[in-house]
């Protein structure tokens, strides 16, 4: 794996880290994962399995690092380990079609609903839920699908512009 990549993963957590860290929790210890959109447009840009090994690792330790949930550190890692490897073989399948918007928010909404679907069971079975399952289910992780998806739609067009401006070549 070229260094680049390797630099521009990281660029691309940090600043979803920094919107992470700024987001106050919500409903139940919850908050909304935009680190969750970084993520999905490090591994659309650099589909390669190292890359998708070195974001979830970076991803979880990072979402560990700000969570509100209690005990939500070890479900972050396991959700973002089992997202991203998900992920790199959806994105492999359907790498035959363009990227366009309404793809790019597929993946970005199925990612999200996995990535909350296993943090909510991880915790359930780690350390227990403040309240059901179905409501965690219903009041945060389906709205984050929702903004997720318009934030990765967005905040990709502006790195893929970004990167052809300037010439970057991952």
């Amino acid at each position: 794996m070229k260094l680049q990549n390797n630099i521009f993963t990281a660029l691309l957590l940090a600043i979803g880290f920094i919107l992470h860290q700024i987001t106050p929790g919500i409903f139940g210890g919850m908050k909304f994962d935009f680190l969750l959109s970084f993520i999905f447009i490090s591994l659309l840009i650099n589909d390669t399995f190292k890359n998708t090994i070195l974001t979830a690792l970076l991803g979880g330790s990072l979402s560990a690092m700000t969570t509100t949930f209690p005990g939500g550190q070890i479900p972050n890692i396991i959700d973002k380990l089992i997202t991203c490897i998900v992920l790199f073989f959806v994105i492999k399948y359907l790498r035959r079609f363009d990227f366009n918007s309404l793809l790019v928010g597929f993946i970005s909404g199925l990612g999200t609903f996995i990535s909350g679907t296993v943090f909510l069971l991880s915790a359930l079975l780690i350390t227990g839920l403040p309240v059901s399952f179905k409501i965690l289910l219903t009041t945060v992780v389906l709205p984050t699908i929702l903004v997720n998806a318009v934030i990765t739609v967005f905040i990709y067009q502006i790195v893929k512009h970004a990167m052809k401006v300037s010439k970057i070549n991952l």
